[in-house]
């Protein structure tokens, strides 16, 4: 049985610092990825215990390594279904073996939207996301031509409206039962569309840091906000799920969540399923949450190529940027060794990225520097493949969509 105790001793047990990662991968070529499956794995049990009694659906852009996606299904019976990104990607993984896909955003391909059909056509369940009547017409159209019928989610959108303040971001235009009532209505007028789940994803909640050091105020602020916002989706997601089912919706699923909202998430009783990425990884916007506290699994490493004052050491590239509001919280984050940072001028570069070191580690031309990305999945963008580690040693490597000829985005 899962406990807390049983996380904090896998978690010892697999603890690392520079000498270890150093010494594994000293005949690596730089630049490279990689994904620790000792602290992967502890990652993925601990989401299991915060996730409850919920089914956990796997949000695929915060993976982006099919067989990492695949190891997580068949860990464990709670982990059940993927939401893609984008259509290509849901055709995709569909033709490599995986079901049961959810898209996370509506499709106005009509061909992106006919070659999800052939999958379903096939036997595969792939799921539709929907906030309009026009999306509705859209599918209606092409399952009629097809002879095909799409399931599809309707998406809630989950930001709470402050005075002054849109606390979240600008997703469905759906908020409200009144608002969600006259797409429903499209579904059932339709003869190809049927309408089997509801999702709400509460970004406000799931992807705000609230523990941020040095930022006492700003911190205590958005605990306020969340608070209250946690209340305020509760009861607009039941009430939404009230309405559809008393005008004779049938859902099979309403999903919610994310890596940082499972604890409010899982205590509403109308949620069948949480959506679960960054977790995984544990990429660096995930490092300052009050609630939780997961495990560095993924990051890169550059090498010192030059050294142009006592503590100042330039490495070759690095400036791997995660996509948001531009801030310095997008960068790579320095992990390894310790004592680490980066210059305020220059940040992390295309092409070299300057650090200044005040730790007791030798770096010679040639050492490597480990970084950690500052969302998930993105790093895979940058990488054919990462190395795996598993028993502290290397255990080979693994594709990402791009080592695999694909980009969706």
């Amino acid at each position: 049985m899962h406990s807390a105790e049983q996380d904090v001793s896998l978690m010892k047990k697999v603890a690392r610092d520079y000498a270890f990662y150093r010494s594994l991968f000293k005949d690596t070529e730089k630049p490279f990825a990689y994904v620790d499956l000792d602290l992967f794995d502890a990652n993925a049990n601990a989401l299991k215990g915060r996730a409850g009694d919920k089914k956990i659906r796997i949000a695929s852009k915060s993976v982006r390594c099919p067989s990492l996606i695949k190891r997580l299904l068949d860990s464990d019976s709670q982990f059940q279904g993927i939401m893609s990104f984008h259509p290509d990607e849901a055709v995709y993984l569909s033709q490599q073996g995986f079901d049961d896909i959810l898209m996370g955003y509506p499709i106005c391909h009509p061909q992106k939207i006919r070659a999800m059909g052939m999958e379903i056509k096939r036997g595969k369940r792939l799921i539709l996301m929907i906030d309009s009547p026009e999306h509705v017409a859209l599918i209606d159209a092409i399952g009629q031509e097809l002879n095909v019928t799409f399931p599809v989610c309707l998406d809630v959108d989950m930001s709470t409206r402050f005075p002054f303040l849109h606390f979240g971001v600008r997703r469905s235009g759906v908020t409200t039962p009144e608002s969600a009532l006259p797409i429903y209505y499209a579904t059932k007028a339709s003869t190809s569309v049927r309408l089997v789940g509801v999702m709400g994803y509460e970004a406000q909640i799931a992807g705000l840091a609230d523990n941020v050091p040095g930022q006492g105020a700003r911190n205590w602020l958005i605990r306020k906000l969340k608070a209250r916002s946690v209340k305020d989706v509760a009861e607009r997601r039941a009430n939404i799920i009230k309405t559809l089912e008393e005008q004779g919706a049938e859902l099979e699923l309403v999903n919610g969540g994310g890596t940082g909202s499972l604890e409010s998430t899982i205590k509403e009783a109308v949620v069948t399923e949480v959506t679960v990425g960054s977790g995984f990884y544990s990429s660096a916007l995930f490092d300052d949450y009050l609630a939780f506290k997961h495990q560095p699994a993924a990051g890169f490493a550059i090498e010192v190529v030059r050294q142009p004052t006592q503590n100042i050491y330039t490495c070759l590239g690095g400036g791997y940027i995660a996509s948001g509001q531009t801030g310095t919280d997008k960068q790579p984050k320095p992990y390894l060794p310790h004592g680490l940072s980066l210059s305020q001028s220059e940040g992390t570069g295309e092409v070299q990225t300057p650090i200044t070191y005040t730790g007791a580690e030798a770096l010679e031309f040639g050492a490597p520097i480990f970084f950690r990305h500052s969302k998930a999945g993105e790093l895979c963008e940058r990488f054919n493949h990462v190395h795996l580690i598993k028993d502290d040693k290397l255990a080979g490597i693994t594709s990402t969509y791009r080592g695999e000829g694909q980009c969706f985005l």
